[in-house]
């Protein structure tokens, strides 16, 4: 009888307990998961531009619509274009608002693409996104746009968003295939300036697209032998522009 009263005394004591450790337990876990909530611009998990983006009806229309209007002259900047833009375009969900863009970016429809990217910087969800800056300057790119990608790179600089390394190197390529050196330089040197430590394959992506430009490619190449002492780089034949094979270790 005495043993048994004492085994319920005990199970009452741990009943007792258990939401006081159940408490404690949540409390370590919130304390835990607080530090996560701050978004970085570089990080794929909270980056709400890599997120598949589907695109319902309404940002089919929109689409279509703003395509429709960009066309009257002016183009890209007709009455008609800026008064969609206030009554559609601004009320758009999330999802459509984003789909819109990357379907733009897809056509390489720059006008366009500039006006919505403006319309997503001004939403209260937004938030500075490596991945979005890095896709509106491959469209740039491509397009060979100069004004459009000052002003969207002094966009980036004043969010305080980074690019990685990889990323530093696939943008300066793009630029100089687009021929556009003067910029790919620069975005070269906020590269070198950049808080991350430097990696090899960056430099190889972008050597591999200054083999038109021997000067600037012989220029990189020593900056990259300083880093990189212990590799060697293997410059093309003169009677060619690429060679795949153009880096042996």
């Amino acid at each position: 009888m005495l043993s048994r009263l004492r085994a319920h005394g005990h199970h009452r004591r741990l009943l007792q307990t258990l939401p006081c450790a159940a408490a404690k337990s949540a409390a370590e876990v919130n304390l835990h998961q607080r530090p996560c909530s701050t978004s970085a611009a570089s990080s794929p998990s909270l980056s709400i531009w890599r997120r598949k983006k589907e695109m319902g009806k309404e940002g089919l229309m929109a689409v279509a619509q703003l395509k429709r209007l960009a066309a009257l002259p002016p183009a890209g900047a007709h009455p008609r274009l800026e008064q969609f833009m206030g009554s559609h375009v601004s009320r758009l969900l999330r999802t459509d608002l984003l789909a819109v863009l990357a379907e733009l970016l897809r056509q390489d429809h720059v006008i366009l693409s500039m006006k919505i990217y403006g319309v997503v910087r001004k939403e209260i969800w937004y938030r500075p996104d490596m991945y979005f800056y890095r896709d509106m300057l491959y469209m740039l790119a491509r397009n060979k746009k100069v004004d459009e990608t000052r002003q969207v790179w002094a966009d980036l600089k004043s969010e305080d968003v980074l690019f990685d390394q990889h990323t530093y190197g696939d943008i300066v390529r793009a630029y100089c295939d687009a021929g556009l050196i003067d910029l790919a330089m620069e975005i070269y040197e906020n590269m070198r300036s950049s808080p991350d430590p430097p990696l090899s394959l960056p430099f190889r992506v972008i050597l591999k697209g200054l083999v038109p430009y021997p000067e600037l490619r012989e220029k990189i190449k020593q900056d990259f032998l300083e880093l990189f002492p212990d590799m060697i780089v293997y410059d093309p034949p003169d009677c060619l522009s690429d060679v795949d094979d153009e880096f042996k270790f």
